[in-house]
């Protein structure tokens, strides 16, 4: 399964959204870009992310969209991709990569008229396949939440990154391999919330990364109303060194 583009450019990851479950005041859904030699992937779709999107790169040079799970907050913003492209750019068969569940939903909620088969070119992830897109190499992870949700790990020139998705603690970074160069991970509520829902708290983000080996440790996902103070010191604690927390347009190359 493939993408390409063209363009030169390092591997880097640029915020997009990174409120937990919906956005707060001002905020984004999950979302983010990843760009490398000119390559520019969507990574989840929450709501609010397509317009931040459009900051950095225009719709007409997305390369592909990579989602992770079916929950809105990680996709909804597709079906307003859908009517710029269908309505506005004349674009068809743009890659979107997703665990088959996701396609079902999206075909309940996309009317077909105005995406369907034209504009989105639907592939299905699955954790025993690898999916290329230009100099990316995208691996996957079924993580512990209530729907198939993949975590991901982008492979490029040697540096490598993951990425949690939505997740319990049933499910380990380190599942992503060895040698993460940064880790992107869910902090979706603090120590005291463990156990009450299939989330990580900022804690539990901090000791799945240092159990990876991750070098970075980025936190997100962080539901509107936590303390984000709190949460990287929760992080580092466990994590047993620096914590950066995803903030909208904060850009980590790798």
């Amino acid at each position: 399964m493939t993408a390409a583009a063209s363009h030169d450019g390092p591997l880097a990851l640029t915020v997009l959204g990174c409120d937990g479950s919906y956005p707060g005041p001002g905020g984004a859904g999950s979302g983010y870009l990843v760009t490398c030699e000119g390559v520019t992937v969507w990574l989840d779709a929450g709501p609010g992310t397509l317009s931040n999107l459009q900051r950095h790169v225009p719709l007409e040079q997305l390369d592909a969209v990579v989602l992770s799970h079916q929950h809105p907050d990680h996709w909804s913003d597709l079906e307003h991709f859908v009517v710029a492209c269908r309505w506005f750019l004349g674009r068809t068969g743009v890659p979107v990569y997703a665990p088959p569940s996701l396609r079902q939903v999206a075909a309940a909620r996309i009317n077909d008229a105005a995406s369907g088969a034209e504009v989105l070119d639907w592939q299905a992830t699955d954790p025993a396949d690898a999916v290329t897109i230009g100099p990316l190499t995208f691996h996957f992870s079924r993580t512990d939440h209530p729907v198939p949700t993949h975590a991901v790990r982008m492979d490029a020139g040697g540096r490598s990154l993951g990425y949690s998705a939505d997740s319990g603690p049933a499910w380990a970074m380190s599942s992503l391999g060895p040698g993460l160069d940064l880790a992107l991970c869910e902090a979706t509520f603090l120590s005291d919330r463990e156990g009450t829902v299939q989330h990580l708290s900022a804690r539990q983000a901090g000791a799945t990364a240092r159990e990876a080996g991750a070098a970075r440790l980025v936190i997100t996902h962080i539901a509107p109303g936590i303390d984000r103070v709190a949460a990287e010191t929760e992080a580092e604690a466990a994590f047993g060194g620096p914590v950066e927390v995803a903030t909208i347009g904060a850009r980590y190359q790798l």
